[in-house]
């Protein structure tokens, strides 16, 4: 039995982390396939967004759009960093670029809308209604927590910090969507024209935080705590 026991467990253990890089190849092509969707939406939603934000004169709208080239950044950041999951040390570099461009660009987001929205406010600027704007936001507000919750799976399965700081950050888009429809309803149900710089002020903390924790690494490590 000693040997048959002693005989068995090379032979045991071989398959077994076979099976586990299998496993951890199919996480990082369903990262890949995550990311990619994830470019592709919001290149669309972007798009859509900034167009019918300049044309309705929205600033929730607008800056909305402009979140949306952001994730299409950080996408491509995330891209890189799954790309590079062989090399342990290009590893790490993909994921702490990653997170301070993600931050720099949020910054540069949160000082747009702020000087925006508070200019629109002092001028008494009122949007026209935007009906693609409102669909836009709605879809997103189904789209983006899904994708969130894909993106922190596979974060977890493969320990990754920059995949886990992309998942909050499509989380944050979903708030964002919350926030850019009940502004844009507001406008066309009452004509509460102050609605859209509102939402758009509410965007900034928001933003800010993420910004700054990302340039400050603190979204990395409580990936990597957790």
């Amino acid at each position: 039995m000693g040997l048959l026991r002693s005989a068995a467990e090379p032979y045991g253990a071989a398959p077994v982390k076979a099976v586990r890089d299998d496993d951890r190849a199919s996480r990082l092509r369903r990262g890949l396939r995550l990311e990619y969707a994830t470019i592709a939406y919001n290149s669309l939603e972007g798009l859509i967004a900034v167009t019918s934000g300049l044309f309705a004169g929205s600033i929730a709208l607008t800056g909305f759009g402009i979140d949306s080239a952001i994730e299409v950044a950080s996408g491509m950041a995330l891209l890189w960093r799954l790309h590079s999951d062989a090399s342990p040390a290009r590893r790490e570099r993909a994921e702490w670029r990653s997170l301070r461009i993600v931050g720099l660009c949020f910054i540069a987001l949160t000082m747009y809308v702020a000087v925006d929205a508070i200019s629109s406010l002092a001028c008494s600027e009122a949007p026209r209604e935007s009906l693609p704007g409102i669909v836009l936001a709605a879809a997103s507000l189904i789209i983006m927590p899904l994708l969130a919750r894909a993106k922190r799976r596979v974060a977890a399965a493969i320990g990754s910090a920059a995949l886990s700081a992309d998942a909050m950050q499509t989380q944050l888009c979903a708030w964002l969507s919350a926030i850019l429809l009940g502004g844009l309803l507001l406008n066309a149900a009452f004509r509460w024209w102050w609605a859209d710089p509102v939402a758009a002020l509410i965007m900034v903390p928001i933003i800010a935080r993420e910004g700054v924790q990302a340039l400050r690494g603190r979204t990395c490590c409580c990936a990597h705590r957790g």
